[in-house]
């Protein structure tokens, strides 16, 4: 193929006693009239493609033999039926004559995408059959050679025997016999076009790009149960009828709970495997002096606390057979994906609460000892508890340790406390009511439909990872999470697709690595049952 300024485009043609045909079915590199292009990797093929003319399934003319993805494109190599099939000999002659020299293939689509300038990207089809045709959608799918059996050996012997072999300057003078075959098939053609139709790139939004439709046409044409009965989940085509399956191309995941943490905590990203922050006690030295008297060299000094965060990695291998994911219907990788996300959100959310910390693992909130002392008079490492009163609260008793619980939390971390706690505790709190009947946690005295009342003016996390109220549990803790506990991120999730490692197998090799730990231990303050 050459290529000029206009992009015309000239076939070479010869023939010889081979009867093959050798073209480009799809040229990389440039979009087709509806701005199309394919990618070199999306190709897959149906077991036998035939050769057609202008998608006219009905006329078959011949097979392509051999298909190749190269540099140029999707370069094709079929036979002619030239030697038993009518229509095959004037496909023939209509290339020889170079009056058709195009190729158009008709694919089914499985996934595409959205180009910025116009059309699409198509990165996942199957070729069902390659038409010969006169316009090609893409200008430079054409065929290159065109080879007979029985009509000559050479270019020169098909010209003397066919005047149309020749350079055509100019259009050619049509015969009253042309004239009434091009109205016949003018007359096919639009007959062609009122009945439903499978995609190619001639027609890329084909009608009938599900199975239903394309069985209930054979059955309705041809009365053949072929496709019926493979796709049908009952038929009775004696009876008239039969029922096609509706699948919904969606998988719906059964929803858990997830840990409100990474939204509460402060969440750090870092470039090493190790993170570090120091925390200041903030001793006071400042002391008053006179005007003469001597000033003292050796005032308090505030202290520091380093903590350290490791992290370690999370690992999730699903996996799927390769036919599984070429021919299911749903997007099976993004399901897997999402699951693998998901997946990892329940078990970091778990280690976030309750985690050991081992092998910078992230250390759970829950596991870090508690101790009734106030701030600054507690041992640094430990979180401060309010008593419930008694191992078995009362109402009464439960309202005024959250009374007291709110008082603990000095005033620097008040602006962005809440209370965290499991669904069992939150519906003990609602149901508390004062002598009149009113709700301690409905300060309006109802419950207004569609809005999340405050608990005494804080908002309340749900976290099913929190105890229930027993004795010597701690179900409840309230304060300001992002500066009371730290999360770590390496890096976010990582999906590599592995397809060698098992054979007919895909495994979405996926990790993650982070950490996690206590921050500032005056920050977070939890209601302990307990008689002291």
């Amino acid at each position: 193929m050459t290529y000029t300024g206009t992009l015309e485009v000239k076939a070479e043609v010869s023939i010889d006693d081979t009867g093959t045909v050798t073209g480009i079915a799809w040229p990389f590199g440039k979009p087709d009239s509806y701005g199309d292009l394919i990618e070199p990797t999306a190709f897959k093929f149906a077991p036998e493609i035939p050769m057609i003319v202008e998608h006219e399934q009905r006329q078959v003319v011949g097979i392509w033999n051999s298909h190749e993805v190269t540099d140029k494109g999707l370069e094709v190599k079929g036979r002619l039926f030239v030697e038993g099939v009518g229509p095959a000999r004037e496909a023939r002659r209509h290339l020889v004559a170079g009056s058709m020299s195009g190729l158009s293939i008709g694919y089914q689509l499985h996934e595409h995408k959205a180009r910025p300038e116009g059309g699409r990207v198509l990165t996942d089809l199957t070729i069902t059959e390659i038409s010969l045709c006169r316009r090609p959608v893409h200008p430079d799918a054409r065929t290159t050679e065109v080879k007979s059996i029985t009509e000559g050996n050479s270019m020169e012997n098909e010209a003397v025997q066919n005047p149309l072999v020749v350079e055509q300057k100019s259009d050619p003078v049509v015969s009253q016999e042309e004239v009434k075959a091009l109205k016949a098939r003018m007359d096919a053609f639009e007959a062609k076009s009122n009945r439903i139709r499978g995609a190619n790139n001639n027609h890329p939004n084909g009608q009938n790009d599900n199975s239903e439709k394309k069985a209930l046409e054979s059955f309705m044409r041809t009365g053949s149960i072929a496709e019926v009965k493979a796709i049908a989940t009952d038929s009775n085509v004696d009876g008239g009828y039969f029922v096609l399956p509706t699948t919904d191309l969606t998988i719906r995941s059964l929803l858990t709970d997830l840990s409100p943490m990474r939204g509460l905590a402060e969440v750090v990203s870092i470039a090493g495997n190790k993170y570090e922050r120091f925390y200041s006690l903030g001793k006071r030295g400042a002391q008053k002096v006179s005007e003469r008297s001597d000033r003292p060299q050796d005032t308090a000094t505030p202290n520091l606390i380093k903590h350290s965060y490791g992290v370690c990695e999370y690992y999730a291998a699903p996996t799927t057979t390769r036919t599984l994911l070429e021919d299911a219907a749903v997007d099976l990788s993004s399901w897997l994906i999402n699951n693998v996300v998901h997946d990892f959100a329940e078990t970091e959310g778990e280690d976030f609460m309750t985690g050991d910390g081992a092998d910078n693992s992230p250390k759970g909130l829950l596991t870090y000892p508690t101790a009734s002392e106030k701030d600054f008079a507690r041992e640094w490492g430990k979180f401060q508890y309010v008593a419930a009163g008694a191992t078995a609260p009362t109402d009464a008793q439960l309202s005024d340790a959250l009374i007291k619980l709110i008082s603990t939390l000095r005033r620097p971390y008040k602006g962005n406390a809440v209370f965290l706690m499991n669904s069992a505790t939150a519906l003990r709190l609602r149901q508390i009511k004062d002598t009149t009947g009113r709700y301690l946690w409905a300060p309006t005295g109802n419950l207004i439909e569609g809005v999340d009342h405050p608990l005494l003016g804080f908002r309340v996390e749900i976290d099913e990872s929190m105890p229930d109220i027993g004795s010597g549990e701690t179900p409840i803790a309230f304060g300001d999470f992002k500066q009371g506990y730290v999360i770590v991120d390496r890096q976010g999730i990582r999906v590599e697709q592995d397809s060698t490692t098992r054979k007919g197998w895909i495994v979405f090799d996926s990790y993650k690595r982070l950490g996690g730990g206590a921050g500032d231990f005056n920050a977070i303050k939890f209601l302990k049952i307990s008689a002291n």
